[in-house]
């Protein structure tokens, strides 16, 4: 524990830059400082204990004090606390990792190249993208798609695919290569009478027509995660991907996965790409590959992709990029040791037999009259909050709705986190118990009920 909690508080004020956060009103409440975690939960420098409801950000798959990452990141700093994997060495974890992975990857992914997260990730599957059309003699196939609501992390390149307004505004984003198509949420966008098939062939056609204004030649890749996390938790339609796959493919078009919160188990199976039937030229991975215990992500390509590139590295000498810290031996060592675990108790197993349970209480929440649709895969689900469930209309954005939820379960010791549009994302770790998510939906039903009276009564 923190010996003393209001010097941190005074102390984070005066020199942290807090992502995410709005500055000023952090000036007068400060922060909620996590000293300590256990399992699920987590607790802050007064004692107060959390049900981490997120899982930190979407990533500690297997809770907060899994001894045997532990020691697997303090042998191997013991044994080799640094090295890279710059011309032509290596590592033994790198070696190992890289193996196992693509062992376990989506269909047709050969080689692994490891980063620090998953904007890297992101932005790394971009350059792979143009020097992969450069290779082919294509320098005009440059072009990047990704869905508006979606995330894709929040450098230049990554941060202009996340079509949030809040992460674009005045930061000068999206740069002119990046455009965006619809977001396939059903329950905002179908239309009446619409079945989500339709709905699918819909977004398919409009995809097609943007490929055709910008000119096929010019586009490079079609970014998407299997199920759009930050931007809201959304599900994507019945035959959605492969309606999408089919233009993708009909205009030689890459489909980059986005898999860095779908990814090991999220969804109830190893890759959204296997819950969705994708079938990705290039995937990204971060987050749950270490249990979020140290900083590591990937990108995965495809023999096709690999073949140019090692045409490439011999026209110029060597294939020019890497990082420092990519392929780290102590951030390998964790992922590697995460992933055995994730094999000796399968971890899918246990996803597949709780995930019944977790969506039975999730599709509870649905009765208050502020929540228009409960939906989820998985352990990973929404809410998305509608002041009139017949019109879904949304609440006022000065109503804060989803944030009064937020702050209403953390209050009863929850975490959960308010996103974009009024939605609340849950997406606890991976090795919650039945009884656990019993607890989860009892403080979030409760914090529901609370902030529906209160904005009941403010209207």
């Amino acid at each position: 524990m923190v010996s003393n909690p209001n010097s941190n508080r005074t102390s984070d004020i005066a020199y942290a830059l807090h992502p995410y956060t709005n500055l000023a009103a952090h000036e007068e409440q400060g922060p909620l400082v996590i000293t300590q975690g256990d399992g699920i939960y987590v607790w802050d420098d007064k004692g107060n204990q959390y049900l981490e409801g997120l899982a930190g950000l979407w990533c500690v798959s297997l809770g907060f004090s899994e001894t045997r990452l532990a020691d697997a990141a303090a042998r191997q700093f013991a044994d080799l606390p640094y090295s890279h994997t710059f011309a032509h060495r290596s590592t033994e974890p790198v070696i190992e990792l890289s193996e196992r992975l693509i062992s376990i990857a989506p269909s047709g992914m050969t080689k692994a190249f490891f980063l620090n997260s998953g904007s890297e990730a992101i932005d790394t599957a971009i350059k792979f993208a143009w020097y992969y059309n450069n290779g082919r003699g294509l320098r005009d196939k440059k072009k990047i798609i990704s869905r508006l609501r979606g995330y894709h992390g929040v450098t230049v390149a990554g941060g202009s695919l996340t079509a949030i307004p809040l992460m674009q505004n005045d930061f000068d984003l999206p740069l002119d290569r990046m455009k965006q198509t619809d977001t396939p949420n059903f329950y905002r966008f179908g239309e009446a009478g619409e079945s989500e098939e339709a709905f699918s062939t819909r977004l398919a056609n409009s995809l097609e027509q943007l490929i055709l204004q910008e000119g096929p030649e010019t586009v490079a890749a079609f970014v998407a995660e299997p199920v759009m996390g930050a931007g809201g938790v959304i599900l994507p339609p019945a035959t959605y991907f492969q309606k999408i796959q089919v233009v993708l493919d009909k205009y030689d078009i890459l489909l980059v996965a986005d898999e860095v919160i779908c990814g090991f188990g999220r969804t109830g199976n190893m890759w959204g790409c296997n819950t969705y039937d994708i079938r990705p030229d290039m995937v990204t991975c971060a987050k749950q590959l270490s249990s979020g215990y140290l900083p590591i992500s990937a990108v995965m390509i495809s023999e096709k992709i690999y073949d140019v590139f090692k045409e490439q590295s011999r026209k110029h000498g060597a294939f020019g990029m890497g990082y420092t810290y990519g392929g780290h031996p102590v951030s390998c060592a964790v992922a590697l040791e995460t992933l055995k675990i994730y094999e000796e108790r399968d971890m899918i197993g246990h996803v597949q037999s709780v995930a019944p349970h977790f969506l039975e209480r999730l599709s509870e929440l649905s009765d208050s009259s502020i929540v228009g649709e409960a939906r989820g895969v998985g352990l990973i689900a929404a809410l998305e909050l509608v002041s009139d469930k017949s019109s879904r209309a949304q609440f006022s954005p000065e109503a804060k709705a989803a944030a009064a939820i937020a702050a209403n379960a953390l209050a009863r010791g929850l975490v959960v986190r308010a996103l974009p549009g009024d939605v609340i994302g849950i997406c606890p770790p991976l090795i919650i118990e039945n009884t656990q998510v019993d607890e989860l939906f009892d403080k979030l039903a409760a914090a529901v009920t609370e902030t529906e009276g209160l904005l009941r009564k403010a209207a």
